[in-house]
């Protein structure tokens, strides 16, 4: 499965509207903590996250008659936008379920990317619920944001981008929600620079992969914090957890380190302010994830 996954990344068709974004070196943050730290900014993406390009390469793939059929998915946050984006692209109709108590600004970003909104219930199960049964009642594709192949590949070429980049990085970090970004940066680092070690970082408010490789099962997490909403997520996704399992470094050949680093808001507002001292820029706090996890891993 994962030289499969490996084929598509380097097959993926991503580029037709995603960027390859910059590998930014941070010599203020690097000093800092004594180690050399660079950011893949993928917040410069079109819609500013790196969800469109499991979006697009998952959609731009389907048959014809799929295509023209349409696609929906369940989200209030990036991957809604990077299906919207991938529709307009395609000129397909997208459909974008989201709970009704989704704030105004994320409905209309949505609209602005040439979705088609449809809110439902009070909460992302109930909307995701709905979505799941509408693509089976109308003959529509739903896309997942995460437990899916072509969608892990797509998230997975930034592991490609990476390494043509920085060919001496030794450790990459990533931030954690239902999985997809580790599993395909994973996968690929696996196969072509198995040295590398890949560190899951998720807020320990939502760490779902971490409580499923304690009990070798996918739990369901009794409760999520919603401070990184982009990664609040209950319950890894099926496929990416047996993906990261068969590349844990306690096992022959594998580079993703069992210890999975949790911080707290502290932390992550910590890095917040320590990306906009470093570059002017503002992250949501899932994008500051990875280096909250970098400078508790080094103290």
């Amino acid at each position: 499965m994962l030289s499969r996954v490996v084929r598509q990344i380097l097959q993926a068709t991503v580029y037709d509207v995603a960027i390859e974004t910059p590998l930014e070196a941070a010599p203020r943050i690097s000093q800092k903590i004594n180690n050399n730290i660079r950011f893949k900014r993928e917040d410069l993406q079109p819609v500013f996250s790196f969800k469109l390009r499991g979006a697009y390469n998952r959609i731009s793939q389907l048959p014809k008659d799929q295509l023209d059929r349409g696609v929906i998915c369940a989200s209030a946050g990036n991957h809604a936008q990077g299906v919207a984006l991938s529709g307009k692209k395609l000129g397909i109709p997208a459909i974008i379920v989201m709970p009704s108590t989704t704030p105004d600004i994320k409905v209309q970003a949505v609209k602005r990317l040439g979705g088609q909104v449809v809110l439902h219930g009070d909460s992302f199960d109930v909307a995701n619920k709905y979505a799941k049964q509408r693509a089976e009642d109308e003959g529509l594709v739903f896309i997942p944001p995460y437990d899916d192949e072509l969608v892990i590949a797509g998230q997975g070429t930034i592991a490609n981008e990476l390494l043509r980049q920085w060919r001496d990085v030794e450790y990459v970090f990533v931030a954690v929600g239902g999985g997809g970004l580790i599993a395909g940066v994973a996968a690929y680092l696996g196969e072509v620079a198995p040295h590398v070690k890949v560190i899951g970082v998720e807020y320990e408010e939502s760490a779902c992969l971490k409580a499923a490789l304690e009990t070798n099962e996918r739990v369901v997490l009794p409760h999520v914090g919603l401070f990184a909403d982009g990664t609040a997520v209950a319950q890894i996704g099926e496929l990416p957890f047996e993906m990261v399992r068969l590349q844990k470094s306690d096992q022959s050949g594998p580079i993703v380190d069992p210890n999975i680093v949790t911080v707290n808001t502290d932390e992550i507002c910590a890095a917040i302010k320590d990306t906009y001292d470093e570059n002017r820029s503002i992250v949501e706090p899932s994008g500051a994830m990875a280096l909250a996890g970098i400078k508790k891993y080094i103290s």
